[in-house]
């Protein structure tokens, strides 16, 4: 294992050459303005690059020892100048060629981050809205794969209903240790890569609402644990409506008068079953 030991030609399924042995990643960084709008950083190949002159985004070959994420944000500073550490990953979309893959990784950024040209593979960054995206050349692999990608550009937040998941798991004797059953759960939610519809990794942004003698459970990685003062379903339904307008809202509940409260502010809601089923060993 060496760095750049991904660097060299490889060939797919499909019969074409592709730059990386290991195949290859991708930043696809996103921020949110005040009213909603996505902008995306892109950057502009130089002409001597393979498809020079089109835009597309901060990547490159993955080296044997990296994953996907570490060689999306190693590519992202080698050739933007741009640091991981304000970046929240989302997640991350595998475009599959047979023999190599290009995996997009889709991170979040507060702000429209200052990013240069950091090495000669770029001749312009720029952040771009996201309706302005199609009009630019764009590098063909960017372009086959972003009518799916910019579907998922929303950030998730998962709102987990702790009490209502934990009596839907009839773990034996919960009820006698409230505090442990719900520890024990948001530690097994905390180690788990969750099924997604369209991503191959994903990464939501998940917080749990705890009540009564379980509200001291403790942070787990991963997961914001609040702990109810008062009603649990009010608290999840404060948690739900202080969401970002664009941030699209999943709630666990079986409850069905919660489901009704937050379905009103715009989330959606899925049965316990659906995460416990993925909790399974």
């Amino acid at each position: 294992m060496a760095a750049k030991d991904g660097d060299g030609w490889a060939e797919c399924g499909q019969g074409h050459r592709h730059w990386g042995i290991h195949g290859a990643s991708g930043l696809l960084v996103v921020h949110h303005d005040d009213l909603g709008v996505p902008y995306v950083l892109m950057q502009k190949r130089s002409w001597w690059s393979h498809h020079g002159g089109t835009w597309g985004l901060p990547g490159g070959a993955r080296d044997s020892h990296e994953d996907a994420v570490a060689s999306a944000l190693r590519e992202a500073r080698e050739e933007a100048a741009l640091g991981g550490e304000e970046l929240r990953v989302q997640g991350v979309y595998l475009d599959d060629h047979g023999g190599w893959t290009f995996e997009t990784v889709i991170a979040s950024s507060p702000e429209l981050l200052p990013a240069v040209p950091a090495n000669r593979e770029s001749t312009e960054l720029r952040w771009v809205a996201l309706p302005e995206v199609p009009a630019r050349k764009l590098h063909p692999g960017f372009a086959a794969t972003w009518d799916r990608v910019q579907g998922e550009i929303r950030p998730d937040l998962l709102v987990l209903d702790v009490a209502n998941i934990v009596g839907a798991q009839a773990e034996h004797g919960w009820w006698r240790d409230r505090l442990g059953a719900a520890t024990r759960l948001l530690r097994t939610v905390s180690g788990v890569a969750l099924a997604h519809p369209v991503l191959s990794l994903w990464f939501p942004r998940v917080v749990a609402i705890v009540e009564g003698a379980a509200k001291s459970a403790p942070d787990v990685p991963g997961i914001q644990v609040v702990a109810a003062t008062g009603s649990g379903d009010d608290a999840i339904v404060d948690v739900v409506r202080r969401a970002k307008p664009w941030e699209r809202v999943l709630v666990v509940t079986a409850d069905r008068g919660l489901k009704a409260r937050v379905s009103e502010l715009g989330a959606e809601t899925v049965g316990p079953k659906w995460l416990l089923s993925q909790l399974k060993d």
